[in-house]
Protein backbone atom coordinates (compact mmCIF):
# COMPACT_ATOMS: atom_id res chain seq x y z
CA UNK A 1 0.00 0.00 0.00
CA UNK A 2 2.81 2.30 1.03
CA UNK A 3 4.86 1.68 -2.52
CA UNK A 4 1.64 2.48 -4.02
CA UNK A 5 1.32 5.85 -2.31
CA UNK A 6 5.07 6.84 -3.22
CA UNK A 7 4.49 5.86 -6.22
CA UNK A 8 1.73 8.10 -7.10
CA UNK A 9 2.99 10.88 -5.32
CA UNK A 10 6.61 10.60 -7.60
CA UNK A 11 4.29 10.60 -10.79
CA UNK A 12 2.34 13.67 -9.52
CA UNK A 13 5.92 15.60 -8.97
CA UNK A 14 6.68 14.85 -12.00
CA UNK A 15 4.10 15.39 -13.67
CA UNK A 16 3.97 19.26 -12.47
CA UNK A 17 7.77 19.73 -12.83
CA UNK A 18 6.85 18.89 -16.67
CA UNK A 19 3.33 20.99 -16.99
CA UNK A 20 4.90 23.97 -15.38
CA UNK A 21 7.37 24.62 -17.83
CA UNK A 22 5.08 23.29 -21.02
CA UNK A 23 1.92 24.86 -20.19
CA UNK A 24 -0.28 26.70 -18.02
CA UNK A 25 -2.63 23.81 -17.63
CA UNK A 26 -1.58 20.90 -15.63
CA UNK A 27 -1.90 17.49 -17.24
CA UNK A 28 -3.16 14.96 -14.96
CA UNK A 29 -2.40 11.05 -15.04
CA UNK A 30 -5.00 9.07 -15.04
CA UNK A 31 -5.15 6.18 -12.82
CA UNK A 32 -4.24 2.90 -13.53
CA UNK A 33 -4.24 -0.89 -13.00
CA UNK A 34 -2.05 -2.57 -15.16
CA UNK A 35 -1.11 -6.84 -15.01
CA UNK A 36 0.00 -9.69 -17.21
CA UNK A 37 -0.80 -13.02 -17.94
CA UNK A 38 -0.26 -16.31 -20.10
CA UNK A 39 -2.20 -14.58 -22.90
CA UNK A 40 -0.40 -10.53 -22.57
CA UNK A 41 -0.18 -7.28 -20.62
CA UNK A 42 -3.97 -5.96 -19.38
CA UNK A 43 -4.21 -2.27 -18.11
CA UNK A 44 -7.23 -0.22 -17.07
CA UNK A 45 -7.25 3.45 -16.52
CA UNK A 46 -10.29 5.47 -14.62
CA UNK A 47 -11.69 8.35 -17.47
CA UNK A 48 -15.60 8.48 -16.01
CA UNK A 49 -17.45 10.95 -17.00
CA UNK A 50 -15.73 10.77 -20.89
CA UNK A 51 -17.51 9.61 -23.67
CA UNK A 52 -14.87 7.38 -25.90
CA UNK A 53 -14.31 9.88 -28.91
CA UNK A 54 -12.76 12.32 -25.96
CA UNK A 55 -10.06 9.58 -25.77
CA UNK A 56 -6.80 9.50 -28.29
CA UNK A 57 -4.01 6.88 -28.08
CA UNK A 58 -1.03 6.78 -30.50
CA UNK A 59 1.55 4.03 -30.30
CA UNK A 60 4.95 4.52 -32.19
CA UNK A 61 7.46 2.05 -31.67
CA UNK A 62 7.25 0.87 -28.02
CA UNK A 63 5.85 3.81 -26.39
CA UNK A 64 2.15 3.84 -26.23
CA UNK A 65 0.52 6.77 -25.36
CA UNK A 66 -2.72 7.59 -23.82
CA UNK A 67 -4.69 11.24 -23.76
CA UNK A 68 -8.01 12.48 -22.99
CA UNK A 69 -9.69 15.59 -22.14
CA UNK A 70 -12.51 16.50 -20.03
CA UNK A 71 -14.16 20.22 -19.80
CA UNK A 72 -14.78 21.72 -17.00
CA UNK A 73 -18.55 22.62 -17.07
CA UNK A 74 -19.71 25.95 -17.33
CA UNK A 75 -22.51 27.81 -15.89
CA UNK A 76 -21.24 26.97 -12.26
CA UNK A 77 -20.68 30.63 -10.47
CA UNK A 78 -20.15 29.84 -7.00
CA UNK A 79 -18.89 26.13 -6.67
CA UNK A 80 -19.18 25.42 -3.11
CA UNK A 81 -16.32 22.34 -3.30
CA UNK A 82 -14.21 20.75 -6.25
CA UNK A 83 -12.33 17.59 -6.09
CA UNK A 84 -12.82 16.43 -9.81
CA UNK A 85 -9.78 16.88 -12.28
CA UNK A 86 -10.87 19.00 -15.09
CA UNK A 87 -8.03 18.98 -18.29
CA UNK A 88 -5.58 17.10 -19.88
CA UNK A 89 -5.13 13.93 -18.77
CA UNK A 90 -2.29 11.97 -20.29
CA UNK A 91 -0.01 8.50 -20.41
CA UNK A 92 2.61 7.15 -21.56
CA UNK A 93 3.09 3.19 -21.45
CA UNK A 94 6.83 1.65 -23.05
CA UNK A 95 5.77 -1.52 -24.20
CA UNK A 96 8.83 -3.27 -24.46
CA UNK A 97 10.09 -6.08 -26.75
CA UNK A 98 8.39 -8.94 -25.43
CA UNK A 99 4.52 -6.91 -26.76
CA UNK A 100 3.09 -7.08 -30.01
CA UNK A 101 1.87 -2.75 -30.41
CA UNK A 102 0.25 -4.41 -33.42
CA UNK A 103 -2.07 -6.77 -31.28
CA UNK A 104 -3.40 -3.41 -28.84
CA UNK A 105 -6.80 -3.72 -28.45
CA UNK A 106 -8.85 -1.09 -26.23
CA UNK A 107 -12.07 -1.32 -25.12
CA UNK A 108 -14.20 1.82 -23.18
CA UNK A 109 -17.66 1.53 -20.85
CA UNK A 110 -18.55 2.14 -17.79
CA UNK A 111 -15.66 4.97 -17.42
CA UNK A 112 -12.99 2.51 -17.46
CA UNK A 113 -10.44 2.07 -20.50
CA UNK A 114 -9.22 -1.34 -20.82
CA UNK A 115 -6.15 -2.57 -22.91
CA UNK A 116 -5.32 -5.76 -24.01
CA UNK A 117 -1.91 -6.50 -25.47
CA UNK A 118 -0.69 -9.90 -26.70
CA UNK A 119 2.60 -10.83 -26.34
CA UNK A 120 4.62 -11.09 -29.45
CA UNK A 121 5.64 -14.27 -30.98
CA UNK A 122 9.66 -14.30 -30.55
CA UNK A 123 9.33 -13.54 -27.07
CA UNK A 124 6.87 -16.92 -26.44
CA UNK A 125 8.36 -19.74 -24.92
CA UNK A 126 8.65 -21.96 -27.71
CA UNK A 127 9.60 -26.05 -26.91
CA UNK A 128 12.75 -27.35 -28.44
CA UNK A 129 12.98 -30.60 -30.17
CA UNK A 130 16.19 -32.73 -29.58
CA UNK A 131 17.14 -34.77 -32.03
CA UNK A 132 19.22 -37.95 -31.21
CA UNK A 133 22.13 -40.09 -32.91
CA UNK A 134 20.95 -43.60 -33.88
CA UNK A 135 23.64 -46.12 -31.81
CA UNK A 136 26.83 -46.23 -32.98
CA UNK A 137 26.27 -42.93 -35.53
CA UNK A 138 28.70 -40.14 -34.58
CA UNK A 139 26.87 -36.84 -33.61
CA UNK A 140 26.09 -34.60 -36.45
CA UNK A 141 27.75 -31.01 -36.64
CA UNK A 142 25.11 -28.53 -35.71
CA UNK A 143 24.63 -26.06 -38.24
CA UNK A 144 26.17 -22.40 -36.65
Amino acid sequence: MMQTDVLRDFDRLVQRAFNTQLSSEPVHAMPMEAWRDEEGFHAEFDLPGMEAQQIEMVVEKSILTIRAERAKPEGRQYIAGSERLWGQFSRELVLGDHLDPASIQARYADGVLRLDIAVAEAAKPRRIEISTAAKGEAPKELAS
